[in-house]
């Protein structure tokens, strides 16, 4: 009886998943571009063509690949530290009793409620050259620029980017760590007051210690869900982003579905998918041995 109730989940989990998965990793190996999409199943066979084409990084599209990594992991980084920073932030001052917690949490999880493409369009329109709020803000009421900057442009497109997945992910963190604050005995804290501990030293000795656990699982999904976002740079910039934004979900898309070559699109991805995967590994492994994470 358990096999028979999980079976639906399974069966939609290969269908939703593991299918094109398998998929991805067979297309890899064929030369399906637009002069073979029409009889696909006719493409003509590449062997590790394509995987070459992606690594060669003195060719123009190896080089344009590295360039997408080399952009993805800085902003992966950033958004990751800040999200977590926020988050623990928040978390660790909502634990304190004070008038409106409930209506401030409530507030602070709205970027985390809202649909991805309404906070991003959003911050799109906030951050246009004229009719920018952000802008605005700036050069008309507090006079802090001459000029209102391009934000979309250049390498300033970069950091509206990583703001954006910033102001997504933050509540995401506070939520996971306000639970696992929660968990944490008031008494602990008590009595390393009443031994003379600072809050700063409670914070390191009590606090991070008890959330460890949760920590080590939202870092890694976060980096994995910023590693391989698309709804960011393209809804905000398009399929022809800035290439100080050019990510590499991103990146991955436009050689696929406008440059029509899906036979390289998918080795690209297929690599994509094995470097994650070596990351995840290792990561979990360097925790189980050092006895801190059970998987």
């Amino acid at each position: 009886m358990p096999y028979l109730l999980i079976a639906p989940t399974i069966l939609l989990e290969l269908l939703v998943h593991f299918v094109p998965m398998v998929a991805g990793v067979v297309m890899s190996f064929y030369k399906l571009t637009l002069f073979t999409l029409h009889h696909w199943s006719t493409a003509p066979f590449g062997g590790l063509s394509n995987f070459r084409l992606a690594v060669d990084v003195n060719g123009p599209i190896g080089s344009a690949l590295l360039h997408s990594f080399e952009i993805t992991v800085p902003f992966t980084i950033v958004v990751v530290a800040l999200s977590w920073a926020i988050g623990m932030t928040a978390a660790v001052g909502l634990t304190a009793e004070f008038r409106g917690r409930s209506w401030l949490r409530s507030v602070l999880l709205i970027p985390y409620a809202l649909p991805v493409y309404v906070g991003v369009i959003t911050w799109s329109f906030m951050l246009q050259r004229s009719t920018g709020v952000v802008n605005t803000f700036l050069v008309q009421d507090l006079h802090l620029l001459h000029n209102p900057p391009f934000w979309l442009l250049g390498s300033a497109a970069f950091w509206s980017m990583t703001v954006t997945a910033v102001w997504r992910w933050f509540p995401f963190a506070l939520l996971i760590l306000l639970a696992s604050l929660q968990n944490i005995p008031a008494e602990l804290y008590e009595a390393a007051a009443v031994d003379g501990a600072s809050a700063w030293r409670q914070f390191r000795k009590i606090t991070l210690p008890s959330v460890r656990s949760a920590n080590l699982v939202l870092v890694l999904a976060l980096f994995l869900w910023n590693f391989n976002d698309f709804n960011t740079p393209y809804v905000m910039f398009g399929d022809a982003p800035p290439s100080s934004a050019d990510l590499i979900s991103l990146h991955i898309y436009t050689v696929s579905f406008e440059s029509w070559n899906f036979g390289l699109g998918s080795a690209m991805s297929v690599l994509l998918m094995v470097f994650l995967l070596i990351v995840s590994v290792v990561y979990l492994r360097v925790l189980r041995r050092g006895g801190e994470f059970n998987v």
